[in-house]
């Protein structure tokens, strides 16, 4: 074989086809050939293939016979994935223009690791193997850049793993295994000169409510730390002088950990030396500090640890700042890097007992209900989707009341619902701004008054009609008789069956949400505005997955409310999306991923969290991932379409 500055090589290649010289302009911007010379990158071009690839065909299979070449995407788009020992498909990546494929399966050389399946018409350049082995021994800067590729791919994915499997629904214990202690540490450290006196170290500290002081030298590093132990065992105990300097009461020997130190490494030290305090420095400098305090609640952020937390309170008082360390899971839970399906399923469990201790609560103090009833929750309550905390969306349905007692009962309810709606809010949930809660007489009503408001909504889908459908029939059960809530469902189930105008008016009130994406495959933003070069990620990105997953979901009469279990379930039904449903819940748990960590870094910031997210501050494959993801939506809204035609294409 040639090598790259042979005569004969650069004749070869002078005479090439015109695929050669096409391959050759393409390469010459993409990584890692974008760092050979002209004269390497020519030796790798002669000889490439250029192959077609139809939606839909099979390009490597798992298992089967390794590939002779490394493929590399010219045009269009492919899945990459891996079947489990009980059939379950497990996407890695969605690879599009300029990335590779079947680099693994080429090294090892037996079979191929993967299944490798294009998503898209799609054109590949395929190097052959002995060439590409031949540029891996003579250049070793592309063969670090493939390798380095692939292993963070596959760290990534093994990371995952081991978190979603031992981490989530740990006890607090091993989050101090895998915190550090710069996560956990408190900032601005109040500290003042060894020079003062007593008292106005006591000062200090009653003023800034804090146990401890820290004392610096005249170069303004820590020399010391008073406690409120010390003023107790040094000053009063012993009737020392007030006007001493602090300096004869500090603690001289300071017990400080770097914030990349792990939790329980803080922990060691302060059973080791016996202290309540420790300094955190972060390269040399005082970033904060830690109390044996701060490890406790810190231990007690696990979900276990608040929900039996929860259970044990007998008054709403006593719930109030036990709600407010929800949020801390969901902020420990990203940390960990755990998937944001697990994130929400966590979630919703803790928050779910929670409204039911404020139900028993709120029960205890109204008396026994006069009648059975349920307490039911929608939106993304509804679908278990619930992340950081959102306003309240919740109805009552109770029993159907004898005539001669219908005053007393409804007025019960309504009683019932007014204090559950103000205990909400005491607890970190906020009213919802439309009135979608119990507390609005429409919304808490008999079973028969919801089995009526279904048979109207059904029967005539004017524009409000659909409206409340796509926000009531996500309900599902909290609290109380349960089979009221599923006698309404199976109402609702029957009532749906061949009601293909209400479908297909639902489908053209859903349809005109598209995703942000342009004719051109670019991303679509705002032009101008408060929130100029941004998306609004959960109105255009996962609200077209929702109505999609429970249009289908409705027609093809699934019991789920969630949207990843309506997608489980709609793959083994003929429904118009049943085929891309594998794809639409990996692009659902990532887009979930992107608006959670969006919102985690406004709340460390101080912002208020919301859903405007600019791509252009992401990654190459964020924005791949992205765009692949709003491309799955528009072809699941596509089949949608089609499937209801005319009404449905406006």
């Amino acid at each position: 074989m040639t090598k790259p500055g042979d005569r004969a090589h650069d004749e070869s290649w002078e005479a090439g086809s015109a695929l050669i010289h096409e391959a050759f302009v393409f390469l010459k911007d993409i990584p890692p050939f974008n760092t050979l010379d002209e004269t390497e990158l020519r030796y790798v071009t002669e000889g490439i293939e250029l192959d077609f690839y139809p939606k839909g065909r099979i390009i490597l299979s798992q298992d089967e016979t390794a590939p002779d070449f490394l493929g590399i995407i010219r045009s269009g788009s492919v899945k990459v994935f891996v079947k489990t020992h009980g059939g379950e498909e497990v996407v890695l990546d969605y690879r599009s223009t300029g990335d590779f494929f079947g680099f693994l399966s080429l090294i090892c050389g037996d079979v191929s690791r993967n299944t490798i399946v294009a998503v898209e018409d799609s054109a590949c350049y395929l190097i052959q193997k002995e060439r590409f082995l031949s540029l891996l021994k003579a250049m070793p800067g592309p063969a670090a850049y493939l390798l380095s590729s692939f292993l963070k791919k596959l760290a990534d994915l093994t990371y995952r793993e081991i978190n979603d499997r031992t981490l989530l629904y740990g006890g607090g214990d091993k989050l101090l295994f895998t915190s550090t202690i710069g996560d956990l540490s408190r900032g601005k450290v109040i500290s003042a000169s060894q020079d003062i006196s007593i008292k106005e170290a006591a000062f200090l500290m009653s003023e800034h409510k804090i146990s401890s002081l820290v004392l610096l030298d005249e170069d303004r590093f820590p020399a010391g730390i008073i406690t409120d132990r010390d003023l107790r065992d040094k000053v009063v105990a012993r009737d020392r002088p007030l006007s001493d300097s602090v300096r004869h009461i500090m603690s001289v020997t300071l017990i400080k950990s770097e914030a990349r130190d792990y939790c329980f490494e803080a922990l060691l030290k302060m059973v080791r030396y016996n202290i309540h305090h420790l300094l955190v420095l972060d390269r040399g400098e005082l970033k904060g500090m830690i109390t044996n305090h701060d490890l406790m609640v810190f231990q007690g952020a696990s979900p276990l640890s608040i929900s039996r937390e929860i259970d044990s309170q007998t008054s709403l008082d006593a719930l109030i700042p036990v709600s407010r360390k929800i949020s801390r899971i969901v902020e420990i839970l990203i940390r960990e890097g755990a998937q944001s399906s697990n994130i929400a399923r966590i979630i919703t469990e803790v928050n779910d007992r929670l409204l039911r201790k404020v139900l028993e609560l709120t029960e205890k103090k109204m008396g026994t209900p006069p009648v059975s009833y349920c307490w039911i929750v929608f939106g993304s309550e509804g679908r278990k989707e619930q992340t950081f905390k959102t306003d309240q969306d919740n109805a009552i349905i109770y029993h159907d009341p004898p005539a001669s007692r219908a005053d007393e009962i409804r007025d019960y309810f309504s009683s019932l619902a007014s204090m559950m709606t103000d205990s909400l809010v005491k607890c970190g949930f906020p009213k919802c701004s439309a009135d979608y809660m119990a507390s609005n007489p429409a919304w808490c009503r008999p079973l028969g008054d919801w089995k009526n408001y279904f048979t109207e909504w059904i029967g005539r889908p004017a524009p409000e009609a659909i409206l409340h459908s796509l926000i009531f029939f996500d309900f599902r059960s909290v609290h109380g008789d349960g089979m009221l809530a599923e006698s309404l469902r199976a109402f609702l189930r029957q009532r749906l069956k061949d009601r293909n105008i209400f479908f297909a008016h639902m489908a053209d009130v859903i349809l005109r949400n598209r995703p942000p994406l342009d004719f051109l495959r670019r991303f679509r933003v705002e032009k101008a505005g408060e929130h100029k070069n941004t998306f609004n990620i959960k109105m255009n990105a996962l609200c077209p997955i929702v109505d999609a997953a429970r249009l289908a979901a409705l027609e093809m009469g699934v019991y789920a409310t969630s949207t990843s279990d309506r997608l489980r379930e709609l793959k083994e039904l003929r429904s118009p999306i049943s085929s891309l449903c594998t794809d639409l819940i990996q692009a659902f748990d990532f887009l979930m991923s992107v608006r959670l960590r969006h919102q985690f870094e406004q709340l460390q910031q101080g912002m208020p969290p919301d859903n405007h997210i600019d791509p252009s501050g992401f990654s190459r494959l964020d924005r791949q991932a992205l765009l692949e993801s709003f491309r799955i939506i528009s072809l699941a809204q596509s089949a949608i379409r089609q499937q209801y035609g005319a009404m449905a294409s406006s």
